[in-house]
């Protein structure tokens, strides 16, 4: 069999999508993942009006294989924190953090500031601890990793800044808000998650990753279907609904949705190396991101979950889609390719000229 047979046999073998007929311009994402153009690419799979209209998987996935969301379930955690506000359990986000927490020992040199800290706070990535996973200064979830209560080694971190006066990106913050969920509704997160937000998603393949004592990693490391992280997008495209039913409110997505920090210096689109679309600033807001995308034919705003390694779930409301990406470019700027993927192939396929 020659290399072109070979070639053409990959192609209709790992792509599964409507696109060869209806969205010919997609098959250029499969074409170029296999000829070594996006090699740390494991799946693509673009939705547009609540249907799956293409689907690709390589590096041996498959639509049947669980793949980390890394600090993309993150965003997952902060649409939870909306339920558990929805459904009582929590009063707003503007409660204090330590409350939820009676049985905890305060360390003798107890810094009064904490006192402040609001679930706010943390969905914003502005809790002062003394950690910055951004810019690789100080790592502190890999120091966590190697300490058997998870949640107690957040609660007690060292405060870098006043509560609400930096942005600092840390996995500590929506690793507190997971235990805020537990203590809250008096049931494990993964209990919790699946009683108000899996199940009626019909998501039932998935793995937590958790600390010895039982707590939920609600900062990444979350396994799932690249399918079902379109299934999140979803109830964001949405505003809360999934199949018309009510998951989390309309108000809450609006929120955790808004451009509310300007990410100084950082733009994704810049990273991927796209020649085409003028860097703009990336914005932050309750664990959800924003970016424009403009090139000269196209203006469009993606909102947007987030992963070590490329792992994306992207969502663009005038179009109607929500794409997701799984990769393995970890701790690499590569892991910002799929930006360029969604400027060539996917947003040029469904924008009228």
């Amino acid at each position: 069999m020659n290399k072109y047979l070979v070639f053409v046999f990959l192609f209709l073998f790992q792509s599964e999508s409507k696109s060869q007929s209806l969205f010919p311009k997609l098959d250029s994402i499969t074409i170029t993942a296999i000829n070594g153009t996006y090699p740390n690419i494991d799946a693509v799979v673009i939705s547009q009006y609540d249907e799956i209209i293409f689907q690709s998987y390589f590096n041996k996935f498959t639509k049947d294989s669980l793949h980390d969301t890394r600090s993309a379930f993150k965003s997952i955690t902060g649409i939870l924190i909306g339920i558990a506000i929805d459904k009582g359990y929590i009063k707003s986000a503007k409660e204090k953090v330590y409350k939820f927490f009676p049985d905890y020992k305060k360390p003798i040199h107890w810094d009064k500031r904490k006192d402040s800290l609001t679930i706010e706070h943390l969905l914003e990535m502005r809790s002062g601890f003394d950690c910055e996973e951004w810019n690789g200064t100080k790592d502190c979830e890999s120091e966590m990793g190697n300490t058997n209560d998870w949640i107690k080694f957040c609660l007690d971190m060292e405060l870098k800044s006043s509560p609400g006066s930096e942005w600092n990106y840390t996995s500590i913050n929506t690793m507190i808000l997971g235990g805020i969920i537990a203590k809250a509704s008096h049931m494990t997160v993964s209990a919790f998650a699946d009683k108000y937000f899996f199940k009626p998603l019909g998501i039932t393949q998935y793995i937590w990753t958790k600390d010895p004592l039982g707590h939920e990693l609600t900062s990444g490391n979350f396994y799932m279907l690249p399918a079902d992280m379109i299934k999140i997008g979803k109830v964001v495209m949405n505003n809360g609904l999934y199949k018309w039913k009510r998951i989390v409110s309309d108000k809450w997505i609006k929120q955790i949705t808004k451009r509310i920090t300007e990410i100084n210096g950082f733009s994704n689109v810049r990273i991927s190396k796209n020649k085409t679309a003028a860097p703009q600033p990336t914005y932050y807001g309750y664990t959800w991101y924003n970016e424009a995308v403009k090139t000269d034919k196209f203006n469009y705003n993606i909102v947007f979950a987030s992963g070590n390694g490329g792992q994306y779930i992207m969502l663009v409301k005038e179009l109607g889609l929500v794409v997701a990406f799984t990769g393995n470019s970890y701790n690499s700027a590569k892991s910002k390719l799929p930006f360029d993927i969604m400027i060539k192939y996917v947003l040029p396929a469904f924008t009228v000229n």
